[in-house]
């Protein structure tokens, strides 16, 4: 009898340690189901904000071509459909992470977001025409749901370096995805600045990389040790575009004009003195002569005269010129100057397209503490240039 309670005893344990096996298996692969099921949601809704984002213009379709009010978030480009950014409405992007990279101009006073790197050559937009991340949550419906980021960035690296002068020569390197692009074609522009009177002189012709992917470019009429000038150079082979630039000045610190965006409606914007923005170093009056060059579906150039020149001073309240170019056209504002008996020029470009200018958005909200996010990739074009579009989207529930 004691036997067969001791059996007993042991079969009830084997088959309680049988059914704990089980319903532990049983709520690991529930709570991988839930988990699949949640993240199989997450996949979704980042392929969805990726459709919307780049095959949706948005409400108005021209918004970013104007000062109003966005009602419906989308960056497709509306002359052109598919997936083709709009050059203006990224402008329009608050792209900044933190106040810390917004600029003031007390002139206006108000601030911009400048969406590149590179001081002097930005594009700064009233932020108050800027739209922001949660504003562009709220539009997307996904405020409070789900987290996202919008990153664009330009499919071919174009590098450009000054190898020589006298004559001046450049050097044009082709990559894509790491590797060499042999053959492809360059359509290049340099805009030389002539020293004495700031005269803006272009130059256009049309050459290929060899097999190695780069190319030196030699402007025999420019053979002088120290040429002002800035150069742009578009990249073709096999339906994809490519954009990089190069600047050259005499003057060695940050530029002493800065134009920032008054109206996209009107294309207006200001020219102001630096030292009104930043105060660097000792402040000089600065001489300045603006053109902008409208850039063609085929790259090429072609001068809209602003008859923008003078004197800018400083100092005394906040000086400023206004500059109009035409709204609707694609191109560069490049501005000539001269301060301290040096001369330098900045280059600027009306849609994001003309110089490749690379966007974030979202970035600063980040997905580090989230433990999955979804990533849709797209190549997309933007005025004809290649960009790779990354979407990436995580759950703010949990």
């Amino acid at each position: 009898m004691a036997g067969a309670t001791i059996d007993h005893m042991i079969s009830l344990t084997i088959l309680i340690a049988a059914l704990l096996v089980a319903m532990t298996t049983y709520n690991n692969m529930f709570a991988t189901a839930v988990d699949y099921d949640r993240n199989r949601q997450v996949a979704t809704k980042a392929a969805d904000l990726m459709n919307t984002i780049c095959l949706s213009p948005g409400n108005p379709t021209d918004w970013g071509e104007t000062n109003a009010s966005v009602l419906g978030f989308g960056l497709q480009d509306p002359r052109v459909g598919g997936y083709a950014l709009s050059p203006y409405s990224i402008m329009r992007l608050n792209t900044a992470s933190d106040d810390s990279q917004l600029v003031y101009y007390g002139g206006t006073d108000t601030y911009y977001n400048n969406i590149s790197t590179n001081y002097g050559h930005a594009i700064l937009t009233p932020i108050g025409d800027c739209v922001n991340y949660t504003t562009a949550a709220e539009l997307l419906g996904i405020n409070g749901t789900y987290g996202f980021s919008f990153d664009v960035t330009p499919t071919l690296d174009v590098k450009v370096s000054q190898v020589a002068t006298e004559p001046l020569t450049l050097n044009v390197t082709v990559t894509g995805s790491g590797l060499p692009l042999s053959g492809a074609t360059l359509k290049y522009h340099l805009f030389e600045i002539k020293q004495g009177d700031l005269t803006i002189v272009s130059y256009s012709n049309v050459t290929q990389t060899d097999w190695s992917g780069s190319a030196d470019i030699e402007f025999s009429g420019i053979d002088y040790a120290n040429p002002v000038y800035s150069f742009t150079v578009y990249v073709s082979l096999g339906g994809v575009n490519g954009v990089g630039y190069y600047i050259n000045n005499t003057i060695d610190d940050d530029s002493f004009i800065v134009p920032l965006i008054e109206d996209f409606d009107l294309g207006k914007l200001i020219l102001t003195h630096s030292w009104e923005i930043s105060n660097p170093g000792e402040p000089a009056a600065v001489f300045y002569n603006a053109d902008f060059f409208i850039l063609t579906s085929d790259f090429q150039v072609q001068e809209y005269d602003l008859d923008c020149s003078g004197l800018l001073t400083f100092g005394v309240g906040f000086n400023s010129v206004p500059v109009q170019i035409p709204p609707s056209e694609v191109g560069l504002l490049v501005v000539s100057y001269k301060a301290n008996n040096k001369v330098g020029n900045i280059i600027v470009p009306w849609g994001v397209g003309a110089l490749g200018v690379s966007a974030s958005f979202g970035g600063g909200i980040g997905s580090a503490d989230y433990d999955f996010v979804a990533t849709e990739l797209r190549q997309v074009t933007i005025n004809g240039i290649s960009y790779r579009v990354k979407v990436s989207a995580w759950s703010l529930r949990g």
